[in-house]
């Protein structure tokens, strides 16, 4: 008897990981293409594997949302010291960044 349930264990402890990844994707597709994480993650918890599925077929907010630029599958953009220093010298004047 103690066999099978450490096998099931081990079954819904994996469960488990997929029904939190569903969550973590979902929240990530909802905020990329412009609605609330809170939303992504609400979705991906109830639904769990249909969660990202749904968030897939859901077209982004607007114009100006993060689907239209990168897609969730691509790396993010790391902006560069000089590209800082420039829009902050831009802005504000001189920066420590740009002395």
């Amino acid at each position: 008897m103690t066999t099978v349930l450490a096998a099931t264990g081990a079954t819904y402890l994996y469960l488990c990981y997929a029904w939190l990844l569903s969550a973590i994707i979902s929240g990530e597709l909802a905020r990329s293409k412009g609605y609330s994480e809170k939303a992504g993650l609400g979705t991906g918890l109830l639904l769990s594997v249909l969660g990202p599925i749904i968030w897939m077929a859901i077209p982004p907010k607007d114009e100006t949302a993060e689907w239209h630029e990168r897609k969730p599958w691509q790396r993010r953009h790391k902006p560069r010291e000089a590209e800082m220093a420039g829009e902050a010298a831009g802005e504000h004047g001189e920066t420590a960044i740009s002395k």
